[in-house]
């Protein structure tokens, strides 16, 4: 599976972006894409995913409510609509994907990622 992230930029605080993940070769075989993001210092965390067996999302606790993650499963998509910018959000973003069963979040699970696309969010 190959996949390649796109849509990042410099917004403003308040301001939205939304992240795009295309997926080609063994897409079949996905079980959850997820986004992930690093930020300078830090370590990788959990941000989105979505399950394309029940389309069920799930979403970090930072996120909820400014963030949704949805998916084109014919255009083996995943898309990620960030609103409410804050400066915190500011990081590489990632799409990954993981072809079996278990926690969403689980980052070794992933076994798949994409390049990352730069979000900073300015004050």
């Amino acid at each position: 599976v190959q996949l390649q992230a796109s849509g990042g930029g410099l917004v403003q605080a308040g301001n939205s972006l939304r992240l795009s993940c295309a997926a080609s070769g063994r897409t079949f075989s996905s079980y959850d894409m997820g986004w992930f993001r690093q930020a300078p210092g830090k370590e990788r965390e959990f941000v989105a995913a979505i399950r394309w067996s029940s389309g069920s999302t799930y979403y970090a606790d930072s996120v909820k409510g400014r963030f949704t993650i949805s998916g084109d499963n014919a255009k083996h998509t995943v898309y990620l609509q960030m609103n409410s910018l804050k400066p915190e959000d500011t990081a590489l973003y990632y799409c990954a994907s993981k072809a079996v069963a278990g926690r969403y979040s689980y980052i070794p699970d992933y076994g798949y990622w994409g390049q990352g696309t730069l979000v900073t969010v300015s004050s």
